[in-house]
This record gives structure tokens, C-alpha cells and sequence, in this order.
């Protein structure tokens, strides 16, 4: 099989413990490129930090962020795909996440809105001081949610919840699962990421795909986490990361080598080139 597109995750994928891109990856995805294929960006992360990666490994296809809430053109401000949670649903969550004692970070694809500065806004608050005003993540801190989803709820794309009380997570995860109009995954075992039903890095593909009018046997996706799991079950070609979750190694037509290894090098070499 001829693949024409290849979708790829981010942390615990592209990126290496270090969160840097490795030189065999970086070789692989330029030679797929020059070949002519269509290498995405794929991430739970926000559009600017995607866009900032891809930039390092220079690919020009669109990038899927937020789980597939957000899909864009790169240099333009082109959106081919927007989901965004809605204002009842970040009412909902905000309650729920309330009721255990979390703190939540409700993302756009340039903004992150948080109570405190802690896991994801603290990381993100560190790394913008490396980086230029324009590839930096604006970080807000509110007092009033409620203020916050009226002025922003048609932006909001997805929520975050971090900590490492996993028996909280755990019961918070279960407990948003049984909304119907939320879609919850994780990308991390100390987190739950919730998004309006229906947005997933697997429909994004989608969507991508026939952007190329690319048939959908004709695309690889690599991964390594559950977010994955949508995307590496329809696809022509899933890959599963060695680092990967049991989950998504098990639904994978492929298990690679870890994201310290080449794992996306490696998977390339072998289908691609």
C-alpha cells in the first residue's frame, strides 16, 4: 500500500522524553515530504505550540489540535474545522470538576483560561519565556468561570484536567463519561481532556483525508496514548508507539519502537520510504 498522508501524535510520539524531535525523525518526515506525502501534526495540544513544532520538522499540511477540535492551514488563518464545547457543556464540566476539588485549564487554539497556575499553565507559563511574543501561548487567570465561558464560549475548544490524585481523575472520568454531549479521553494516565461529542483525533483524520481527497486505506496514523486510539482504528495503517498505552498497542496493526528510539523514524523507513 501507497500511503499518501501520515498523521502523527506529538508527546510520547514525536517528541522524546526531552520533548525534542529527534535527527532520524526529523529525516524521515523530510524524505516522506519530498516524496510527496502529506505529514500532519496530530495533538491534544493547543494550535500555536503545534504550529511551533511544526515549523521544526517543516511540514506545510494543516494541523489537527485539541483532539481534533481545531484543524488549520499553516500559514494562514485558514480554519477548515472548528468544535468547540459550548457553553452549556463548559458550565457542566466546570461543576462537575468543582465537586472534586480539580483544577481545570479550558483551552482555545491560542489560549489557555486557568485558576491557578499549576501542571499545564505552569508549563506552558515557563517554556513562552524561550519564546518569541508570536509563538508564545497566552496564559489568563480568572476568578469567574461563569465570565469567563460567556465572553470566550465560542472559542473554548477543549478543557484539561491535570493531577495526581488518580483516584479523584478516575471517579471525575467516570462521571463525565455518562454525558452525552462530552467526549472524554486521556493523554497521559494524570489526566482527562473533555470535548464536545463527536470530536476526536479519528474524525479529524477524517476530515483531513477528504480535504486530499485521500482515501482513508491510504493513511497511516502513529500513536501512543488512548487520545490515539480513535484515530489509529481507522485508518489503513495504525501505528502504535513501544511506549504506548496497552490499549493502543492492541487495537494497532503495528508496534513501533518507543519515542527515545525513532519510533516515528522507524515506522516511516518501513511503510513509507
Amino acid at each position: 500500500m501507497s500511503y499518501k498522508l501520515i498523521c502523527i501524535d506529538m508527546d510520547g510520539t514525536l517528541l522524546n522524553e526531552n520533548n525534542e524531535v529527534s535527527e532520524r525523525n526529523l529525516e524521515a518526515i523530510k524524505k516522506a515530504t519530498n516524496n510527496g506525502v502529506q505529514v500532519a501534526i496530530t495533538t491534544g495540544r493547543v494550535f500555536v505550540s503545534a504550529n511551533y513544532y511544526a515549523d521544526i520538522i517543516g511540514v506545510k499540511t494543516p494541523i489537527i489540535a485539541s483532539n481534533g477540535a481545531y484543524i488549520r492551514e499553516r500559514g494562514s488563518d485558514k480554519v477548515i474545522y472548528k468544535g468547540i464545547l459550548g457553553l452549556e457543556n463548559c458550565q457542566r464540566v466546570i461543576e462537575m470538576v468543582n465537586k472534586y476539588q480539580l483544577y481545570p485549564h479550558f483551552n482555545t487554539y491560542n489560549t489557555i483560561y486557568t485558576e491557578k497556575l499549576i501542571y499545564s499553565s505552569k508549563y506552558y507559563s515557563k517554556a513562552n519565556e524561550s519564546l518569541p511574543k508570536e509563538r508564545r501561548i497566552n496564559i489568563e487567570v480568572t476568578s469567574n468561570w461563569y465570565e469567563t465561558f460567556l465572553n470566550n464560549s465560542e472559542e473554548i475548544l477543549k478543557c484539561i484536567i491535570v493531577d495526581d490524585d488518580m483516584e479523584k481523575l478516575k471517579l471525575l472520568k467516570e462521571e463525565l463519561r455518562k454525558e452525552k454531549d462530552l467526549e472524554v479521553v486521556s493523554s497521559f494516565r494524570n489526566n482527562v481532556e473533555v470535548m464536545r461529542k463527536g470530536v476526536s483525533k479519528g474524525s479529524a483524520v477524517e476530515m483531513l483525508a477528504k480535504h486530499y481527497n485521500i482515501n482513508m486505506n491510504e493513511v497511516m496514523c502513529i500513536g501512543d496514548s488512548e487520545n490515539d486510539l480513535s484515530m489509529i482504528k481507522v485508518v489503513g495503517l495504525g501505528v502504535a508507539m513501544g511506549n504506548g498505552d496497552e490499549i493502543v498497542k492492541n487495537h494497532a496493526d503495528y508496534i513501533t519502537a518507543s519515542n527515545n528510539e525513532d519510533g516515528v523514524a522507524k515506522a516511516i523507513e518501513k511503510f513509507v520510504l
